[in-house]
């Protein structure tokens, strides 16, 4: 393998080592957690520098977390597509693929310097912040910065450059958020959670996009799966094989599956076009992840083994590494290595909650082999679904957010708070994976609402792979009203997947699927719509008097396109904390609408009475 000498094209002391946050993530606090910056300068050797021409920008660009004067900026650049295997303790080399001997060699490379810049113009020439940075394989290659001195609910575009080359990123565009007492009029935001990629293309991804209907991207969970092709979907039949192509465990395993999945031209192009603001749900780490363990981890002698000897804090710290890596999310104040919830103030119009109720502190869960003890105890008052500190930061946000005179408070949950009595259908007559298992958590929440007259509360929530939209009630403590809404505090808007299947069957059939949810909305009083079928996403509309919630289905996520369907439309005016009657309009697209209509094809379902008719 021959090695060529490339000058470094900036001095050491014109780039900042420090700048990418990736060297110190996840956590600023936790210096072990992170790299040591001294031994990567150590490598900085002219002779060992990667030629620019070589290097390549492998998977785009991301913008994430706006504040109103900063924004996170995210690309990779790297000399190979594939991730690198170093570990968390610097070794002072860099994997790379010889090309003549078809081999991996450890070469020792000099880390790679990048210059950025934010302008107020597509054309980049009315620059208002810009730098260099650094990053090596001890991060992936990747680099995240905070783009500074920025203006207030503005649009930016921003592009990377390897040092002093024409070697150059895709422009992104971004967004900063208003400051908190602005009086903004209105702010729109896409809604998606989990993405499977051997199940299909991540369409819905790129249809607000197409569309330029949105401001910004919550994410609420499952950005990746743990999982192995074939255990969990069809990739190899429309060439979507997740690498590694097992269930993944090691940091370079999380690393391939996040570039993987980052491949997807939709995925590409949402994070090239808008600020995200994500969280995670539990695939990002494992199955019903929870504090101590997840659904196949559980500390357990049999378990460790069959993992290969990885235990259940290592696989979670690969996981969570290797996610602050690859995702625009900033480091927050911590006092643990795991806290990813936080809130942002879209001005006085909307406070945004993005909660953790998985991976920080949450009490064991349902793990199959444990569901009727998980049912006896779901009511127990000692057990929470976020941990102590993040539940009481949550009562006490919301409660600063009314006395601050936000209109809107939005909830980001990855899982369904409102109840979903399912025992017409299968065995368990809720999910005590969701809020349901962990009664007292959600009593606790209900109260400080109703206690403290806390209104217009919009609960958002992924996880289910199916769409719920109910009115947010507190069933047998307040008297409920399902048919003007009366007793409410809020709604709750719960959306499908981008791709993963249904939960009643992955091939199940319109039919067969509008049946369930027509069953399901029957069994719960408070939920208004049901739709199981449709894969897709919703996009939410603030104004000061209301918020409109429109939902989208993907009609085959087996091929890449544009399309979509419009399901159905709800709107919450403000102070009303309930869903504006009639529900929908009366009418939607598909699933089951209490006291409303189906209509396909001009042919209608009357949910009343379960008859269809030629509309």
């Amino acid at each position: 393998m021959k090695l060529h000498v490339f000058p470094l094209l900036v001095s050491v002391a014109s780039a900042s080592w420090s700048k990418n946050l990736n060297y110190r993530s996840p956590s600023e606090h936790h210096p072990s957690l992170g790299i040591s910056i001294h031994r990567v300068v150590k490598r900085n050797d002219p002779a060992s520098s990667y030629d620019p021409v070589k290097l390549n920008f492998t998977h785009g660009v991301a913008s994430g977390d706006p504040y109103p004067n900063s924004v996170i900026l995210w690309t990779r650049v790297a000399p190979e597509n594939d991730n690198s295997n170093s570990s968390l303790s610097v070794t002072g080399y860099a994997p790379l693929f010889d090309h003549d001997n078809e081999k991996y060699v450890k070469v020792s490379k000099s880390p790679i310097c990048v210059e950025y810049k934010v302008a107020q113009d597509k054309s980049l020439s009315q620059v208002v912040d810009s730098g260099t940075v650094f990053t090596s394989s001890d991060v992936d290659f990747t680099i995240k910065i905070e783009a500074k001195n920025l203006k207030a609910y503005t649009t930016y575009y921003y592009q990377f450059n390897v040092c002093g080359s024409s070697n150059k990123s895709p422009i992104g565009r971004t967004k900063t958020t208003p400051h908190a007492d602005d009086d903004i009029t209105a702010v729109s935001i896409a809604v998606y959670s989990c993405a499977n990629y051997p199940f299909g293309f991540f369409n819905a991804y790129g249809n607000p996009v197409r569309k330029d209907s949105v401001d910004y991207v919550v994410f609420l969970g499952d950005y990746i799966y743990e999982y192995k092709n074939g255990y969990y979907g069809w990739g190899d039949s429309i060439g979507r094989i997740p690498q590694p192509d097992k269930e993944i465990f090691t940091l370079y395993d999380y690393r391939k599956r996040l570039a993987t999945y980052r491949t997807d031209l939709d995925l590409v192009a949402s994070h090239q076009a808008y600020p995200w603001i994500p969280t995670w749900d539990d695939h990002e780490v494992a199955d019903n992840v929870y504090r101590d363990g997840s659904a196949e981890l559980n500390n357990t002698e049999d378990s460790f083994l069959k993992d290969g000897g990885i235990s259940v804090d290592q696989r979670k710290m690969n996981a969570v590494r290797a996610y602050f890596e690859w995702m625009p999310i900033r480091q927050v104040d911590m006092d643990d290595n795991l806290r990813i919830w936080r809130t942002f103030s879209i001005g006085k119009l909307v406070d945004l909650l993005m909660l953790d109720t998985r991976n920080y502190d949450r009490s064991i869960t349902d793990l199959y082999w444990n569901t009727k003890y998980i049912g006896e105890i779901a009511d127990d008052a000692g057990r929470s679904l976020m941990g102590s500190r993040q539940e009481n930061w949550m009562y006490r946000t919301l409660s600063e957010s009314a006395e601050r005179g936000a209109i809107w408070r939005v909830i980001g949950s990855q899982i369904l708070f409102s109840r979903a009595n399912q025992s017409t259908l299968n065995n368990n007559q809720v999910n005590l994976d969701a809020w349901e298992g962990y009664g007292a958590n959600k009593n606790r929440t209900l109260n400080h609402l109703y206690s403290n007259g806390i209104n217009n509360n919009v609960f958002l929530a992924g996880d289910s792979h199916a769409s719920w939209v109910s009115d947010l009630v507190w069933l047998d403590e307040e008297e409920y009203d399902p048919v003007t809404g009366a007793g409410s505090i809020g709604v709750e808007f719960a959306g499908t997947a981008i791709s993963s299947p249904c939960p009643y069957g992955e091939n199940i059939t319109l039919a067969r699927a509008n049946n369930f949810s027509s069953i399901l909305q029957s069994a719960n009083s408070e939920l208004q719509w049901s739709d199981l079928y449709y894969r897709g996403y919703f996009e939410l509309h603030f104004t000061r008097d209301k918020v409109d919630a429109n939902f989208f289905g993907i009609p085959n996520t087996r091929l890449y396109n544009g399309w979509e369907i419009p399901l159905a439309n709800f709107t919450v005016r403000s102070g009303a904390n309930r869903l504006q009657r009639p529900v929908a309009g009366g009418v939607v697209e598909s699933g089951s609408l209490k006291f409303g209509r189906v209509v396909q094809d001009n042919v209608t379902l009357d949910t009343a009475s379960g008859k269809w008719f030629k509309s």
